[in-house]
């Protein structure tokens, strides 16, 4: 068997790092249909939330563009006031239309609004961590946007700064600008490249993890669930038979066995899915099962 880490930490390298237990939860489907509104189940959102909390999750996943604040509203709700050791991350870049469409909201001026909306929302003084969302047809250059995280990140409304969605070429321009400490990208046993998901161009992790590697950067890989049932499923179908473990859990195991900078955070509404995901934590692939996955 394969051992794996167990934790992981955020800002290795910079004064304030940040060590987690390396399996996080994602609040995007704590929401309704679309990303948008309520949940369905209000009462089991919330009781996600404190199980992952008992159950050791120290990474939370979220953005006030999810509902639109719901997911953000939920944690406060649920976990406020936190626990010293709970690192709660979220995203700026994007905003919801009353459409329910997606947009860009990455100016220096969005950027900020979105900051002191999520240290409102989340009934916070500063963001542990935050990724800057990279979204397609955006007016701003890149360098102002980032600029302007990394001034907010001096005055001390932010912690650590990463980057989502985002190419090679952002990431190295990320890197030459300041520390970035993590990368969120779509990413998972099925999903390695890009793909388009409600009309956005989703940027896949597998072109710029040889940087993350080099650069020792976190690697938090979102949807990682997202398609794993439309893969050529026969090798990990194979794997999971061995184990008793369902696709979606080896896919979970594959993910952090891939290398030590992984960072899952697989998401769902219902309380029980919540739980087989996490068991995923506690599945040992040998190098075989890796070698027969790729």
């Amino acid at each position: 068997m394969m051992n794996i880490k167990k934790d992981i930490t955020i800002g290795a390298n910079t004064k304030n790092p940040w060590t987690v237990k390396r399996f996080g939860y994602g609040t995007m489907r704590l929401t309704g249909d679309m990303i948008w509104g309520e949940p369905k189940n209000r009462p089991e959102a919330l009781e996600i939330l404190k199980t992952a909390v008992d159950k050791g999750i120290q990474f939370i996943d979220t953005a006030d563009y999810y509902g639109q604040d719901v997911t953000n509203r939920l944690i406060a709700e649920a976990l406020h006031p936190y626990g010293d050791d709970l690192l709660i991350c979220t995203k700026v870049g994007a905003t919801r239309g009353n459409d329910k469409s997606w947009k860009v909201y990455d100016t220096p001026e969005n950027l900020r609004t979105s900051i002191e909306n999520n240290l409102r929302t989340l009934k916070i003084d500063q963001v542990s961590l935050v990724h800057l969302r990279m979204m397609p047809g955006s007016a701003t250059a890149f360098e102002d946007s980032l600029e302007a995280m990394f001034k907010m990140q001096q005055e001390g409304k932010i912690l650590h700064v990463g980057l989502s969605n985002v190419t090679p070429e952002e990431l190295n321009k990320g890197i030459e600008m300041g520390n970035i400490a993590s990368v969120e990208n779509a990413f998972g046993y099925g999903q390695r490249t890009s793909f388009e998901m409600h009309g956005m161009k989703v940027r896949g992790m597998q072109e710029v993890m040889d940087i993350c590697l080099e650069q020792e950067i976190v690697m938090v890989p979102f949807w990682s669930l997202q398609n794993a049932s439309a893969a050529d499923n026969s090798k990990i179908e194979e794997v999971a038979k061995k184990y008793n473990a369902s696709v979606q859990q080896i896919n979970l195991a594959w993910t952090l066995h891939l290398n030590d900078l992984m960072l899952p955070i697989p998401g769902t509404s219902q309380l029980i899915h919540f739980e087989e995901n996490l068991k995923a934590f506690d599945i040992s692939l040998t190098e075989e099962d890796m070698e027969l996955l790729g």
